[in-house]
């Protein structure tokens, strides 16, 4: 089995066309189709079924498929790891993080990183705890900021919890202080509150719904659906308040009223993680000593 047939068949899985991935790996179309017959024959199964118009995976190549990106993915950091100069004068970082993350805890980290070593690229991927775990799974991450508890643990990963954070309620100053104007709010309080609500997929949205259940009631939705910087701008607007991390609402500026939540309030396990089985590039290793140095 060959590198170059790993990623011709990638090509054709992801384009389900032969001549599309052909030009999308830069070979003529025979040699690509010559390639992958070499490779089935290897495997002893047909990968595709070829019909005019259309090409699907077989039951072997939907088994191929994740195994053969990562192969991919790991190839590609070994490239980079191999090309860092010993100074960390280049390179690359792929750093996933929880949206909440990128607004709150990263931008100082990663200016410090920045200026410390400007000749390492940054590249960094929002999504939820459940995303950032598959891609770092099949190796296409370096890290990742999650949210603990992960919602599938994963043997082949390892975490160090980096801080836990207070969460509180954000709401617009214009509107009538939630909890009838007591200084800190509890859970039961937004039984009377309309709650501008995340997108399906963020872990605030799972927690913040938990914990109104195990008060006796479903939360009561003004707008759902929005990514972070969208809910901060529809509590400005006074369409409801949301349960936000402290550090989001500390840096979220003007506009809008933060309150705590009442003890024991709600709190969220923030955590870096990497694969086991593979040692993070060396701009990967600096960028981790440098988060759990914070």
């Amino acid at each position: 089995m060959q590198f170059q047939q790993l990623q011709y068949f990638v090509a054709v899985a992801e384009t389900r066309h032969f001549t599309r991935a052909a030009e999308l790996v830069h070979v003529a179309q025979p040699s690509l189709s010559q390639q992958i017959r070499a490779l089935e024959r290897e495997l002893g199964a047909d990968l595709f079924l070829r019909a005019r118009g259309n090409i699907t995976l077989t039951d072997a190549g939907e088994a191929l498929l994740p195994l053969a990106r990562r192969i991919l993915e790991d190839t590609e950091t070994a490239r980079y790891e191999v090309q860092e100069l010993v100074q960390l004068r280049s390179g690359r970082v792929r750093l996933g993080a929880t949206p909440s993350l990128c607004t709150g805890l990263l931008p100082d980290v990663l200016r410090a990183f920045h200026d410390r070593y400007p000749g390492i690229r940054l590249l960094i991927e929002e999504g939820g705890s459940h995303d950032l775990v598959r891609q770092l799974a099949r190796g296409a991450l370096d890290l990742a900021l999650v949210v603990l508890p992960l919602p599938t643990p994963s043997p082949a990963l390892t975490t160090v919890e980096l801080l836990r954070e207070d969460l509180v309620v954000v709401s617009s100053p214009e509107a009538p202080k939630p909890g009838d104007g007591r200084r800190t709010v509890r859970i039961a309080d937004l039984e009377g509150e309309r709650l501008v609500m995340f997108r399906h997929g963020y872990d605030l949205r799972e927690l913040t719904v938990a914990a109104c259940r195990a008060e006796g009631f479903e939360p009561d939705f003004a707008v759902e659906g929005g990514e972070m910087d969208a809910v901060l701008g529809f509590v400005r607007a006074g369409l409801g308040v949301a349960v936000v991390p402290r550090m989001v609402a500390a840096r979220s500026g003007r506009g809008l009223r933060v309150t705590p939540l009442a003890r024991p309030g709600l709190h969220r396990a923030i955590a870096l993680a990497h694969r086991s089985d593979v040692a993070p590039p060396r701009a990967a290793r600096e960028l981790q000593r440098m988060l759990l140095e914070r």
